[in-house]
């Protein structure tokens, strides 16, 4: 699973980093090749005034076809990965049983 960590007007450090592939990992590590690519981005909605902007949306590709996407927003960017990763984690689970349910590829 290749991870991939944007941010506009928000400054990403290591620790943040680390933190977002670790909560990643471990929300979506147990589908396994079914993942191809998981685009994270973060922005900063209202810039430096502050308030509760801090914006994460987490995209992920799903082998052979389709996506998944979830937003949320918080003031605190850990907190919002925290909540973004586990609805990441949930929505795949969803459509992945969706296709098994289907029998869809």
């Amino acid at each position: 699973m290749h991870v991939d960590i944007r941010a506009r007007r928000i400054e990403i450090d290591a620790a943040l980093r680390a933190h977002v592939e670790r909560r990643l990992r471990f929300a979506l590590g147990r589908f396994g090749e079914r993942i191809t690519k998981v685009t994270v981005r973060f922005e900063d909605a209202n810039g430096p005034r502050g308030g509760v902007d801090k914006q994460c949306q987490i995209s992920v590709a799903l082998r052979p076809s389709g996506s998944v996407l979830v937003e949320d927003i918080d003031a605190d960017l850990r907190l919002v990965v925290d909540r973004s990763a586990d609805r990441a984690g949930r929505a795949v689970d969803r459509d992945l049983q969706r296709r098994r349910d289907t029998g869809r590829p």
